[in-house]
């Protein structure tokens, strides 16, 4: 795997001096084209909250395809002439594109910004580092990774400042009746099966938020995966609590829960969105709905 990295990075380097000497002049295209800005996100998520802030005086593209993994995704060099070619770049930070900002280093001059600054972050268990889920806490959307994309937008672009405004005042609306519902419709499973189940432990500040206690076969998916005494740990934790359902997901190869709900008899109710939001037309599609969808199916699995 280093040596296959190794190389990548290698060719990275060699066309990213084309794609910087390009880039500049084919941006100067696009702007006389359309006065649209050209935004790139490392992920789905953070490309439809983005979205709902910029309206028609955008176009937003993401790196890492629906299903792939952001922690060891991979830059290619369409990805940099993507990111080359952009007003800016937002990224969610806390190590959770560790290799994408590495892949960037010296071949970008484009404004990077990490929409988890300012919160408070849980870390990640025996470690202190932040746990890079935040999105899972709909309050600190609204209130910050919201807040960061609108204050970029107005820098970048003032004069259509109070046209992000409104965008943004009205999305922070839907986000909090969306943190509403969650609440109530988590009241509907008995308290004692309030605990979440899946492969990563990505869940932390969803747990913290809605009143769930939240547990992974491993920390991150970057970190080491599966190894027999994280299936045992978890094998045990679920036979302890007589958990009546255990989760997948759709970015996580899921034979690891289905290792542990053959071993415990314990269901698999179905496959929850994590690191990215589904395909468009899917439950998942947009960041509001694939939070829905994932609490609505906490609550058909765990309320049994």
């Amino acid at each position: 795997m280093y040596l296959k990295r190794g190389k990548q990075f290698f060719l990275l380097s060699i066309v990213s001096a084309f794609i910087l000497l390009t880039a500049c002049s084919q941006k100067s295209e696009n702007n006389n084209k359309s006065d649209q800005l050209d935004i790139v996100t490392t992920i789905s998520i953070i490309a439809d909250l983005v979205e709902n802030i910029v309206g028609d005086k955008g176009v937003v593209e993401f790196i890492v395809p629906v299903g792939d993994n952001p922690e060891d995704y991979e830059l290619i060099s369409s990805d940099l002439m993507k990111v080359n070619n952009a007003d800016i770049l937002f990224m969610n930070g806390w190590g959770l594109e560790e290799v994408i900002e590495r892949g960037l280093t010296n071949v970008t001059n484009v404004n990077i910004v990490h929409l988890t600054e300012g919160i408070t972050p849980i870390n990640l268990v025996g470690e202190d580092v932040p746990d890079p889920h935040a999105w899972f806490d709909v309050s600190l959307v609204a209130n910050y990774y919201v807040q960061n994309i609108l204050g970029e937008l107005k820098t970048i672009d003032a004069d259509n400042s109070e046209y992000y405004d409104q965008n943004a005042k009205a999305y922070i609306s839907q986000l909090e009746a969306l943190d509403t519902w969650i609440k109530e419709e988590i009241e509907k499973i008995p308290e004692k099966n309030r605990v979440i189940i899946i492969s990563e432990n990505a869940l932390k500040y969803y747990g913290e938020a809605y009143g769930f206690k939240t547990e992974g076969i491993w920390e991150l998916n970057s970190h080491s995966e599966g190894t027999p005494q994280q299936i045992s740990r978890i094998v045990d934790l679920v036979r302890a609590i007589e958990l009546p359902a255990l989760f997948i997901e759709t970015t996580v190869d899921e034979r690891y829960m289905e290792m542990i709900s053959n071993e415990t008899n314990v269901p698999i109710a179905g496959a929850i969105y994590t690191d990215a939001l589904g395909k468009p037309g899917s439950d998942g599609e947009t960041y509001i709905k694939m939070l829905r969808y994932n609490t609505e199916l906490f609550v058909e699995g765990l309320s049994k």
